[in-house]
């Protein structure tokens, strides 16, 4: 049987020895019965708190309904036992409560978005918020705890039916770590818009308020309030809908724009050029002032987070100026008008109006060169779009009073290649960049870029996770893996979370190593053809067959697990675990079978043979629960040749070559470390990446036959986390110390390298003197430094 509560499906939170809930099926002293075989308590409410709080009451109560298969009635009085919801001085029932001394609230009362939880009586149980968001937190912080998943709808992750169910003890909430959290629904094209227009919302034909409904239900489950809508063409603009805005509100989730929409307005839906003229401010000045105005105006209300500045219609750089100069100017101006905007119609303190300044690409150059941003904006900061962040907030950013964030992806359309597939990026790449970004103090805003949502669902909760509560997480390996665990066993029980976990690492390991969708050695938006045309990776016969057999293991021991899988939780299974590890498996059989059979050494059958698992695994996916997923699931996201059937043709050149090392270390490895103690986190090529810190250093021991080595170093390709270079030193036993600097510029051909292969490159020699045993030592001369693997040959 599925056991989600561990062996005695005992769930316990605990923030302090004195603050916890306990969650269980054997009764304990003083426990509240929420149910049991012969009834159920009733949830109370006052009808006059916020919306949200209905709206989150009558989804536990569903959540219950699923565990138990009772019904829990609203605001049935006559039945004793109760569970009382409300927010502090916005319920009658809580501040009765308060009034009566019969709670304390002053751990959670004035502060942002927390809560409490207490068993009042064996009679009563109480969940309190400080606000209309605390309070939906806590009613989902215990569905949590009685087995249901935050995917239990996005996922069909149907929760374990219970006899009956025992709640004791109390817990508050701390306030979140950093204050917005939030999604970025984007290229929606292949997934989210076509299933929400021909599937869940064909009445609409589009994602409208059904579907931000269920949205927005997930971010509150997975403790987010923040969203950048869907906005890609496909899609009509977020305000096209009436009933968008309504849900949000409904829902107190606050609407921000992309670093590509200011002030709430969707460019792509919404700017016709054939009518309104170019997007220049400049030369069209009036009427895109009018253009943002009317929204703003349209917005005052809601809950907003406006995105300040000018960029072109979609992703790319402002029209009418060309020098940095001249952008500057342009800039100042915007910003300007668009805060006197905001002072006039929404708020005259316009301290008190959410504003953010997001620097993603071209911005961060007018930035860097001398744009100032208003102190009490939010500046939000940008990875390169694969999950390294370009720049991390200063001495005098951190003393910004609008403070900064982070805008992350775990997927993305564009140069060098899209990975729209499948969320492959790896948990431990994550973690550190954001860790850092934490660290270095972004705490105000975290973002990330989900696409579709699916199949993100475990990298979307690890985000918010660490956003909602950063230290929940150990900073460390082990404390990324038991977080993966405890998805696992809350998923699918404790029984099957370790073999599971297994799978998972291995999975996000290989990904590291190339992403799936990066396999057919392709490019997007180059201008050189030959990037359009799938051929061989730099890959020796060697290595191809090995990551072969990886990816069997992986493979076959995912259709071993899910003979082990209850039939109510298939469904979940295949989303979340087989069909991104399985698919990720074929596709690297399609094609590294294809390059072997190019030159002779495989049969194009076993490439085609992959393709079509691709094709069925893929069909499966959208037939999932009765056909609720039809059109979610795309294989070929923007149809890019590395997804089609491997084109048969052979070739005279030869594949590349292996080249054996005299030593090949995993940062892991070093023998002795001077300064701090480096740091694991399960990153790397064979996951024994560390962590330097600056002024740290560590050393491996080795012995060659010659007097010089040459030494490959490959570290995580990280950006600068402080002014504009990211180094190491490195010197062999008492040689001349090297100092080597890896920071690349811009997009260019070696930066495209690193984030294709997740390494950055550096090669150095050394002259050892003579034969025998020597000392390698590697120390971090700046922040961020992370060693993968050391290579050493002879010269």
């Amino acid at each position: 049987m599925c056991s989600v509560l561990m062996t005695e499906m005992v769930a316990t939170v605990q923030a302090q020895q004195k603050n916890v809930l306990t969650v269980t099926e054997q009764k304990a002293s003083n426990s509240f019965q929420l149910f049991n075989a012969a009834s159920i308590a009733s949830v109370i409410i006052d009808t006059k708190d916020a919306k949200v709080v209905s709206l989150a009451t009558d989804a536990f109560v569903k959540d219950v309904e699923l565990a138990t298969g009772k019904t829990m009635q609203l605001n049935n009085t006559a039945n004793a036992t109760q569970v009382v919801v409300g927010t502090i001085g916005q319920s009658s029932q809580v501040d009765a409560l308060i009034k009566e001394k019969k709670i304390d609230v002053s751990a959670v009362q004035n502060k942002w978005e927390s809560f409490l939880i207490k068993v009042i009586a064996p009679n009563k149980l109480m969940i309190a918020g400080s606000d209309p968001r605390g309070t939906a937190y806590g009613i989902f912080h215990l569905s949590k705890l009685m087995g249901v998943s935050p995917w239990v709808w996005w996922a069909d992750a149907t929760p374990q039916k219970r006899k009956q169910l025992f709640i004791s003890g109390s817990y508050s909430s701390q306030e979140p770590t950093v204050k917005y959290r939030g999604i970025f629904l984007n290229d929606e094209d292949w997934g989210l818009q076509p299933w929400a227009a021909k599937t869940f919302e064909p009445e609409t034909k589009d994602i409208g308020p059904k579907t931000y409904a269920k949205i927005f239900e997930l971010l509150l489950r997975l403790r987010a309030n923040l969203i950048w809508p869907a906005m890609h063409e496909s899609t009509k603009a977020f305000f096209h809908y009436p009933g968008n805005a309504q849900m949000a509100t409904d829902y107190a989730i606050v609407i921000g724009s992309s670093h590509a929409e200011p002030m709430l307005r969707n460019n792509v839906d919404e700017w016709k050029g054939k009518t309104m003229g170019e997007f220049n401010f400049l030369t069209n000045h009036d009427t895109i002032y009018k253009y943002w105005e009317d929204r703003v105006i349209q917005s005052k209300g809601i809950n907003a987070f406006y995105t300040l500045g000018i960029r072109g219609v979609h992703d790319s750089k402002m029209l009418g100026a060309n020098t940095l100069q001249e952008q500057k100017e342009v800039l100042d101006k915007v910003v300007k008008e668009q805060r006197d905007m905001l002072a006039k119609h929404i708020n005259p303190d316009i301290k008190k109006v959410p504003q953010a300044f997001i620097p993603y690409k071209e911005v961060q150059d007018i930035y860097d060169y001398g744009f100032e941003v208003p102190e009490d904006v939010t500046l939000v900061w940008c990875d390169d779009n694969y999950g390294y962040i370009k720049h991390f907030p200063n001495e005098k950013e951190r003393m910004q009073k609008g403070g900064n964030g982070v805008y992350y992806h775990i997927s993305y359309w564009g140069r060098p290649h899209d990975y729209l597939w499948l969320a492959s990026n790896h948990p431990a790449q994550l973690y550190t960049q954001m860790r850092l970004a934490y660290d270095k103090g972004a705490k105000d805003m975290w973002i990330v870029n989900v696409g579709d949502i699916k199949p993100g669902e475990y990298l979307t909760e690890l985000f918010l996770d660490m956003a909602w509560s950063i230290d929940s997480i150990a900073n460390s390996q082990k404390g990324l893996e038991q977080h993966l665990q405890n998805f696992l066993a809350r998923e699918f029980g404790t029984a099957n979370a370790k073999g599971m976990g297994d799978v998972m690492n291995e999975y996000y390991r290989l990904a590291y190593i190339r992403k799936p969708e990066f396999m057919g050695a392709t490019r997007t938006e180059e201008s050189d053809p030959k990037y359009k045309i799938v051929t061989d990776l730099s890959w020796s016969e060697e290595e191809i067959n090995q990551r072969l057999k990886e990816y069997a293991v992986i493979d076959a021991k995912v259709m071993q697990l899910a003979k082990r899988i209850p039939s109510t939780k298939q469904d979940s299974w295949f989303q979340l675990i087989e069909y991104p590890v399985r698919g990720a498996a074929a596709i690297n059989r399609k094609l590294l079978n294809a390059q072997l059979a190019r030159h002779g050494k495989a049969d194009w059958k076993l490439s085609d043979a992959a393709y079509d698992t691709i094709v069925t695994l893929t069909n499966k996916y959208n037939s999932l629960a009765n056909g609720k997923w039809k059109y979610m699931m795309d294989m070929k996201p923007r149809k890019l040749a590395v997804f089609d059937k491997a084109v048969q043709q052979t070739t005279d050149k030869p594949l590349t070559q292996t080249v054996k090392p005299l030593f090949v270390f995993n940062g892991k490895d070093y023998k002795t470390y001077t300064g701090t103690k480096p740091l694991a986190h399960g990153l790397g090529y064979q996951r024994g990446a560390v962590r330097v810190a600056k002024g740290s250093a560590v050393s491996f021991a080795f012995t060659t036959n010659s007097d010089s080595v040459k030494v490959v170093l490959a570290l995580a390709p990280n950006h600068p986390a402080e002014g504009t270079k990211i180094r190491y030193t490195i010197q062999v036993d008492d040689g001349p110390v090297q100092t080597i600097d890896y920071a690349t510029q811009g997009r260019s051909e070696e930066w495209k390298q690193n984030v294709l292969t997740n390494q950055a490159i550096r090669t150095t020699s050394h002259a050892v003197g003579k034969p025998g045993e020597h000392v390698l030592k590697i120390a971090a001369a700046d922040d961020g430094v992370i060693i993968d693997q050391v290579k050493l040959f002879s010269k």
